[in-house]
């Protein structure tokens, strides 16, 4: 290696500190958490969180950004740890352009960088472009000075940037020549050829058109650069290693992989696999968990469950029947914190959601492995030798087992797996999900571009119930138009509002927008992507047109009732943190009028003394009468100051600050009240398991609490009334009752004893004699079992000879109860044969002990025919 080497964190930082000396902002990494964009589970690429400032939606905070952002990919994970390339988590270094600088200094800086501060040869560096683009060619060849034999033309699949609907456009790639040791060996293997010897480092992609995702393109109003490099590949050219597995900080994961499993590099390819897989996995559930993902079966849940399912198995591979996983968390943490500070600050919280899934998989392997073992047995018995693709992607897709496991486990016992079934039945399931992703990216508002001639809605409701406001844009039946009529239904965007739109969990404020002889009712709130309030909602009378003046007014009853019960909210989360512990983070939320539901991170059952401190908690924040104090503050000083984020959202340069006393400090956009006090009591109704990790609480504050409080001292009274007592003795008077109702119970059972005797006293005297033995048969409507054996007890001890069959008719139900004594067991007659024998002719079954058994039948008419077969059985028995 001719050229420096750089470490992985050391190249991150060199990149980010070139781009700022070239006037670009410096942004932090976005969550992997898409904000505001339903067409991904997680963010792939670093422009993707950018697509409204590329899109010309949104104006960015600076027309010249660059970042390190974190991606997941899960395309080829099934390739993962088999190749030098695939990963699942990876870094994109980026310097993005919205309408600033183009091609001509993203190529010149581009050249700069590789060769001048990294120090890579230009001699093994080969620039591609798209077929086509003979500006790029230029450039490189006449103001870079690449000779054109070193410059590729590619087409579409190699040079033209997309990745679903959104911005692209044509790109110019640098490749690096790694040398002819990572080679194919075959004549003319040069830029393009698959093998590992030329690693493509950089790719410009110079940005002119919009994808519909429908492969229809229209130009962008404005042009725009976005550079997309993969951290892990520079670093494999850099320190001059074989694969992304191999660079500095990846393979010090590695190493605590193989310290927990005893499995190193070399020992054998599967082994090797097995290690890559279980670090590039480690590596992604770290970073999904630190933005806030939980493990599930759905969504971007269930691809966090799969990595660290997947990974499980791998370290079954390797021996390891316990969880280890979660072990491996501080070495991630360690290695990526110089740019990633909140993975040290979550770290307690990741690593108990990784143990609390492992041990969660733990129980369901065995529970796949039974059901492999059924599968397995079921072949086996047909003489088959091929175990079928059906199974194999049951077991992957129910259990998680990876197709080389069960590929494993079935030649042990002498099959062969159907892989190619296997595969089409996970490339069925792939359609279905890429179905299910396009259906979802259509989910949503109608759609309606606003474009930036309409501004975004200035928002004024923290301190204003009302404003004057000016119509800039209405949709009517998902298209814009410049009037509305009486009686229709229509959005109506403003340039300022007081009411709030539904974001944060905090549902959207309903009221009125007025002018003269003009009502529109709204019912609902939604901010778009371009910071636009669109307010939906009814015509009652009168028109509207763009660029009307109106009166905007909320309901400030319904405010106020959802300020209680947003307040009530952070109170709510400030005592579950003091009460269960800091791992608890909100997961999820819903603010309505003095109505909330609060998800949060908490990993068992909430015992009933923690519910009433937690209750007890948060009225007495509220009787404490904090003040609710609101600033916006720059987001460093905030966390100095100790407010908490809310976990997995994404937060700007500066953030506004809900501080109630030294009780809750929080960051939110929410509407609140000036005051706990106002609040008024909280009740919570429900504690519950929503998913692995998660508990819901619903609670209620403010009138409702009240209404339900009204409605339960009402109960209260009225059985206090019923029972002849005041409400303070109606405890008293109800243990009073319970123990009259006691005894005369205890009376009732006496008597029914009693009575039962009598009638079995009765039964004795009028038995039969055969052969020596008192056979007795009797029907009664409506005893209970207990009832029947009590007498059946009384005669097997009365009398040692006796023969009994007692049956109870409740509807279409038959009770049978037969009973020996001594003598007659002693002869050979069976109770248990006896009620089998009666029970079967009347439809049923029966069994039990030679002394007692019981049966039952579901035909009444034939009860006499089986009590009448009693004799006869007897009489054989005896012979």
């Amino acid at each position: 290696m001719s050229h420096p080497y750089h470490g992985l964190n050391e190249l991150r930082e060199m990149f980010l500190s070139y781009f700022e000396s070239k006037g670009h902002l410096r942004l932090p990494s976005f969550s992997l958490v898409p904000q505001n964009d339903k067409s991904i589970l997680l963010i792939n690429a670093g422009m993707t969180p950018m697509k409204p400032w590329f899109k010309g939606e949104e104006e960015p905070p600076r027309h010249r950004v660059c970042t390190c952002q974190k991606c997941i990919r899960t395309g080829d994970i099934d390739n993962v740890g088999h190749t030098a390339r695939h990963g699942t988590y990876f870094e994109m270094l980026g310097n993005f352009s919205f309408g600033d600088y183009f091609k001509h200094e993203a190529i010149a800086w581009s050249w700069e960088f590789l060769t001048k501060v990294v120090g890579l040869e230009e001699d093994r560096l080969y620039p591609s472009v798209y077929e086509s683009d003979d500006e790029a060619f230029d450039i490189w060849n006449q103001e870079v000075g690449i000779p054109k034999e070193r410059i590729f033309r590619f087409g579409k699949e190699d040079n033209f940037w997309e990745h679903g609907s959104g911005p692209c456009g044509p790109c110019s790639e640098i490749y690096y020549d790694r040398g002819e040791k990572y080679g194919c060996g075959k004549p003319g293997c040069t830029v393009g050829c698959d093998c590992d010897r030329y690693i493509e480092i950089w790719n410009n992609v110079f940005s002119q058109f919009d994808n519909d995702g429908h492969n229809n393109y229209t130009e962008l109003k404005q042009k725009n650069i976005d550079t997309g490099m993969g951290l892990e590949r520079l670093a494999v050219v850099c320190q001059d290693v074989d694969s992304l597995f191999d660079v500095d900080t990846v393979m010090n994961i590695t190493n605590k992989v193989s310290q927990l499993t005893g499995a190193f590099y070399g020992q054998s390819q599967k082994r090797d696999v097995s290690l890559r897989v279980i670090t590039d996995h480690i590596r992604a559930a770290t970073f999904m968990i630190c933005d806030g993902i939980l493990p599930s079966n759905e969504g971007r849940g269930y691809v966090l469950r799969r990595l660290l399912r997947r990974a499980a198995r791998h370290g079954k591979l390797l021996g390891v029947n316990e969880p280890f996983l979660y072990r491996i968390v501080d070495t991630v943490v360690h290695e990526n914190e110089c740019q990633y500070g909140d993975l040290r600050e979550k770290q307690t919280y990741i690593t108990k959601v990784i143990r609390t899934e492992e041990e969660s998989f733990a129980r369901t392997i065995d529970g796949g492995m039974r059901i492999f073992a059924e599968m397995l047995a079921e072949h086996q018995a047909k003489g088959e030798t091929v175990f079928s693709g059906a199974d194999a992607f049951k077991l992957y897709d129910t259990f998680g087992f990876p197709i080389d496991l069960t590929a494993e486990m079935a030649a042990d016992e002498g099959l062969t797996v159907d892989e190619d079934a296997f595969r089409r039945l996970m490339q069925e399931q792939k359609e279905r999900a890429r179905e299910a992703r396009k259906a979802l990216g259509d989910l949503g508002w109608a759609g309606v571009e606003f474009g930036k001639d309409v501004p975004s809605t200035e928002f004024v409701g923290y301190d204003r119930t009302s404003c004057e406001a000016t119509v800039v844009a209405l949709v009517r039946e998902d298209e814009l138009c410049g009037r509305i009529e009486a009686g229709s239904d229509g959005i109506v965007v403003l340039d300022q509002s007081p009411f709030y739109a539904e974001m944060g969990g905090q549902v959207a404020d309903h009221g009125v927008i007025t002018a003269k002889g003009m009502t529109f009712t709204v019912t609902d709130v939604q901010k778009n992507k371009g910071g636009k309030f669109m307010h939906y909602g009814h015509l009652a009378e009168g028109e509207l047109a763009v660029g009307d003046s109106v009166e905007a007014s909320i309901d400030c009853q319904r405010r106020k009732a959802i300020c209680r019960a947003h307040t009530t909210t952070h109170l709510l989360d400030a005592a579950l943190k003091k009460v269960l512990g800091d791992h608890v983070h909100q997961a999820g939320s819903l603010v309505e009028p003095d109505r909330l539901r609060f998800d949060f991170t908490h990993f068992e059952a909430i015992t009933p003394e923690q519910l009433s401190q937690v209750e007890w908690m948060v009225n007495d924040a509220i009787l404490e009468g904090y003040p609710v104090v609101t600033e916006v503050l720059p987001i460093e000083e905030a966390k100095k100051k100790g407010a908490v984020a809310m976990f997995g959202e994404k937060y700007g340069e500066t953030v506004r600050v809900v501080e109630m006393g030294d009780f809750s400090m929080e960051f939110c956009g929410g509407t609140h009240l000036d005051n706990t006090a106002k609040a008024g009591p909280f009740r919570i109704k429900s504690e519950s398991s929503v998913a692995s990790g998660v508990r819901r609480m619903e609670a209620t504050c403010g009138r409702l609490s009240l209404e339900s409080m009204e409605k339960s001292h009402s109960v209260l009274s009225k059985a206090a009334q019923f029972l002849k007592t005041a409400p303070a003795g109606l405890l008293e008077r109800m243990e009073q009752q319970a123990g009259e109702m006691k005894q005369l119970r205890q009376a009732v059972d006496k008597f029914k004893a009693e009575a039962s005797l009598g009638e079995a006293k009765q039964f004795l005297a009028a038995a039969k004699t055969v052969k020596g033995l008192h056979v007795l048969t009797a029907t009664r409507e409506g005893l209970d079992a207990n009832a029947l054996r009590k007498m059946g007890d009384f005669l097997r001890d009365k009398d040692p000879a006796v023969v009994g069959v007692l049956a109870s008719i409740s509807g279409e139900k038959i009770t049978f109860l037969a009973v020996c004594g001594k003598e007659a067991v002693a002869k050979g007659v069976k109770a248990g044969d006896l009620v089998k024998m009666v029970s079967g002719i009347c439809g049923g079954k029966g069994g039990g002990k030679p002394d007692s058994a019981m049966g039952g039948g579901n035909d009444p008419l034939k009860v006499d025919d089986a009590l009448a077969a009693v004799d006869d059985f007897v009489s054989e028995k005896l012979g």
